[in-house]
C-alpha cells in the first residue's frame, strides 16, 4: 500500500471515467487497469479509468461523481490505494461535539480548539464537525460543519460517514444516556472506528487498572465511604481527599485531616472561596459531610500523598498522553500545577499556578531532575497501556494527574479521557500543545489507513 497527496478537480465531461496523471498512478502503484473503486468515508463509485501524461500528482472527477461520493470541495487531498485497484481519497476525519448552529462558534467554547485541530494536516485531509443529530444513517451521511478556507467562517454540507471519529463530546451527562451508547455503537458496527468512547468516572480508571502492574501506582481509594472507613483511613494516614466520583475541575473535593492533639481539619472550597474548619469531634466533621453532600454517595474517598513542595505548597503534574501514527503511546506535554496558598488543589482557578516541570523539578531534585521526570515519563506510559489493555473502545488521548512524594514514589490521582488543554496555553508548552495535536492527527491516519508512507 502507498499514499500520498493530490489536487482533486472537476471535469464537465459526462462519462463516468476519472482521470489521473502518470505521475500519481506511479506514485500509488496503481494497477494497470481500466476500471478502479473510489471512495470516500463510507461511499464507492466504480469507475473507468484513464491516464494523463502530464507531470504533478492530479485526479479529475466528473460532476456526476463529485456529486455521488459527496466530495466536500476540490483542492488537495491524501489518496492512497490499498491493492492497486482502488482509490480512497480523505481521509474524512469527523469530530463529534454538539452544534449550536452559530456560523461563527457553531461549537460553542470548543470552537478555537476544534479549528486548531483542523489547522493540522487541513491540506491532506476533510474534516468536519458534527452532532449525533447531523447524521442520516439510511443514506450513510452527515451534515458536517466545516470550515472555510478563506476568512474563518463555517459552512454545512453533506457528505458520507466518515474514516474516523474523534469524539469529544463534551457532556458527561449526555453520555451517560442510553441512547448515545447506541448511536456509538452503530460506527462500531460499520467498522469506522471511535476514539475516546466516553468520560471516565474516577471509579471506572480504579477498575480498568486494578490486578495490573500499574495499580502500585494508585493511593488506596474507596467508593461510596462509610464513617466508619473516612474516619479509619484518618487515623492510617493523617490527611484524605473525598472526591465526587463524575467531577471535574477540582469542584466539591474536601481534603480531611485528623490531628490527634487538635482534632479533624475540613479544607474546601464555597462561593469561589477557600474554607478551612475545625472540629473537635470526628462525629462533627461527618455531620457537616452528610448534610453537603447526602451520606457521601457518589464520593470516592482517597489517601492523601505528601507531595514534593515549593514554598511550603504541594506540586502535582499534569500529563497529556496521546496515540501516535504507530499506535504507540507518547507523553505530548507535560504540566506542573502549584496549589494556591489555602486550597484544596492544584486547579489555576482555584489558586493555582501553571509552570512547567523543569522549572520545579530542578529546585527540587537539581541535577537528579532529568532522572526524575524520565521516570515519571516511563509511569505515565505504563499507566496508559495498562488502561488501555482492560478498555473495551478505542483511546487515542489520556490526561494524567500524577504526583511524586517527598520518597519519590510517583502516584496517580486522576486519568481523563478526554483531557483539556489548559497546561498548554503556557507560553513554554505551545509547542507541546502543537505536537499533541499532531499526534491526535496522525492517530486518525492510521485509525482510518492513511498511514505516512516511509520512503526506502
Amino acid at each position: 500500500m502507498s499514499l500520498t497527496t493530490c489536487t482533486i478537480h472537476v471535469t464537465q465531461r459526462q462519462e463516468r471515467v476519472i482521470y489521473l496523471t502518470s505521475e500519481l498512478a506511479r506514485s500509488i502503484k496503481l494497477s494497470k487497469t481500466k476500471s478502479v473503486i473510489l471512495h470516500l468515508g463510507s461511499k464507492s463509485v466504480t469507475a473507468g479509468l484513464r491516464l494523463l501524461k502530464k507531470t504533478g500528482n492530479h485526479l479529475h472527477v466528473p460532476l456526476s461523481i463529485m456529486s455521488q461520493l459527496h466530495i466536500p470541495y476540490l483542492g488537495t487531498s491524501t489518496i492512497v490505494s490499498h491493492n492497486g485497484k482502488d482509490i480512497r481519497i480523505g481521509p474524512l476525519i469527523g469530530i463529534l461535539t454538539s452544534v449550536n448552529g452559530s456560523t461563527s462558534a457553531p461549537f460553542g467554547s470548543r470552537t478555537e480548539f476544534i479549528r486548531q485541530f483542523m489547522r493540522v494536516g487541513a491540506e491532506k485531509s476533510y474534516y468536519f464537525g458534527f452532532s449525533p443529530n447531523d447524521v442520516n444513517w439510511s443514506q450513510q451521511t452527515v451534515t458536517g460543519t466545516f470550515q472555510r478556507k478563506e476568512g474563518g467562517g463555517w459552512y454545512r454540507k453533506t457528505v458520507p460517514l466518515p474514516d474516523v471519529v474523534y469524539n469529544r463530546l463534551p457532556s458527561r451527562k449526555a453520555e451517560k444516556l442510553v441512547s448515545m451508547n447506541a448511536f456509538k455503537q452503530r460506527f462500531v458496527r460499520k467498522n469506522i472506528p471511535l476514539f475516546n468512547w466516553a468520560f471516565y468516572d474516577k471509579w471506572d480508571v480504579y477498575n480498568l487498572l486494578e490486578g495490573s502492574d500499574a495499580f502500585r501506582y494508585v493511593p488506596e481509594s474507596h467508593i461510596n465511604p462509610s464513617s466508619g472507613q473516612i474516619k479509619e483511613m484518618l487515623d492510617r494516614h493523617k490527611f484524605i481527599y473525598l472526591k465526587p466520583t463524575g467531577g471535574s475541575l477540582g469542584i466539591g473535593i474536601y481534603r480531611l485531616t485528623y490531628n490527634p492533639k487538635r482534632g479533624y481539619y475540613a479544607r474546601f472550597r464555597r462561593s469561589g472561596k477557600n474554607v478551612l474548619l475545625r472540629f473537635s469531634k470526628f462525629d462533627s466533621l461527618m455531620s457537616l459531610l452528610n448534610r453537603t453532600n447526602g451520606r457521601l454517595n457518589h464520593y470516592v474517598a482517597q489517601q492523601g500523598i505528601r507531595l514534593i513542595e515549593l514554598d511550603s505548597c504541594p506540586i502535582d503534574f499534569r500529563f497529556h498522553l496521546t496515540k501516535n501514527i504507530n499506535n504507540n503511546w507518547v507523553v505530548a506535554g507535560i504540566g506542573a500545577k502549584k496549589a494556591g496558598k489555602g486550597s484544596v488543589t492544584t486547579h489555576v482557578r482555584s489558586g493555582g499556578q501553571l509552570m512547567t516541570p523543569d522549572q520545579v523539578l530542578r529546585q527540587v531534585f537539581g541535577s537528579r531532575a532529568d532522572q526524575v521526570l524520565d521516570n515519571a515519563k516511563e509511569t505515565a506510559i505504563k499507566l496508559a497501556e495498562a488502561i488501555e489493555r482492560n478498555e473495551k473502545h478505542l483511546l487515542g488521548e489520556l490526561g494524567f494527574d500524577l504526583g511524586i512524594d517527598q520518597n519519590e514514589r510517583i502516584w496517580m490521582f486522576e486519568a481523563n479521557s478526554k483531557p483539556g488543554r489548559s497546561i498548554f496555553k503556557h507560553p513554554a508548552l505551545k509547542g507541546e500543545g502543537k505536537a499533541a495535536l499532531q499526534h491526535v492527527y496522525d492517530y486518525c491516519l492510521y485509525l482510518s489507513r492513511f498511514r505516512a508512507r516511509r520512503d526506502s
